[in-house]
């Protein structure tokens, strides 16, 4: 077991999910007691329960994918540990790509096995999520009276929905780029061979990319044309474990030199 995923951070994971668990269970028993003490019927409580647990599966999903996004790079509790308490697959994965690619060569789909440059990401992605839960309480509604007062003198309501929607676009737009026209990486070996790591913009990423997005429009023009609701939350991590299904299925399908192909030269290190 290497330094990833030593006896140390399987305990201090296992504390953490059995903290957050306690958590969960603890306000679950102090909302059922406060329904019963305002004369909620057992039914209602019952059905918001279960739909509470629903409404939980399609974010659960997203965060699986995410793990295993980032698994190869940095084993699977750091990932699980996180991911546990705060986080999304952008958030996550851009400040782990940053991390890396500020105090290594490496990249998401190679192994860290420097515990400095462990250390660091693993800093990262922590003070990254944890700032807006300092920021939040203090400046939260002061920046609702700057946003309202913006949305005023624009006239438009939807102003708000815009900017969330157009920084979404910039990070989705980020992790497209990087399929489309990514550099590589490659290490020199001690023995002066290079080592491909195949992690660089090609016929694989692209691929990957297409089965993405065309899954995800198929799914929400079935979930509109049709109706279905939930399907409309489950499309997304559908199109991405579908996607993530294809890479494998191509990588094993292609003839190696298409599977391994990159569009630029890997920066080798």
């Amino acid at each position: 077991m290497d330094f990833r995923e030593d006896t140390f951070m399987l305990i201090l994971g296992l504390i953490v999910i059995a903290f957050i668990l306690a958590q969960s269970i603890f306000f679950l028993v102090k909302a059922i007691r406060r329904g019963k003490e305002i004369g909620m019927a057992g039914s209602v409580m019952k059905n918001t329960v279960v739909q509470s647990i629903l409404f939980t599966i399609t974010p659960a999903l997203a965060i699986v994918a995410t793990v295993v996004a980032l698994a190869p790079a940095l084993g699977i509790i750091l990932p699980w540990i996180r991911l546990s308490v705060i986080g999304n697959i952008t958030q996550e994965t851009a400040a782990a790509t940053a991390a890396i690619e500020a105090v290594s060569s490496g990249n998401l789909a190679t192994p860290i096995t420097d515990k400095h440059v462990f250390s660091v990401v693993a800093w990262v992605m922590t003070l990254a999520s944890s700032l807006p839960l300092v920021v939040l309480p203090l400046c939260l509604k002061r920046l609702q009276k700057g946003m309202n007062k913006a949305m005023s003198k624009a006239g438009d309501a939807k102003l708000t929905d815009s900017l969330a929607a157009a920084a979404f676009i910039g990070l989705i737009g980020a992790f497209i780029a990087r399929a489309l026209a990514g550099k590589g990486t490659a290490t020199q070996l001690a023995d002066g061979t290079v080592q491909m790591n195949y992690d660089g913009a090609g016929i694989l990423s692209v691929a990957t990319l297409l089965v993405a997005i065309v899954v995800m429009l198929l799914l929400s023009k079935l979930a509109e044309k049709k109706n279905i609701g939930w399907l409309q939350n489950f499309a997304m991590p559908i199109s991405m474990f579908v996607a993530m299904g294809a890479a494998i299925a191509l990588f094993h399908l292609l003839p190696e030199s298409l599977a391994t192909f990159e569009f630029r030269a890997p920066v080798v290190s």
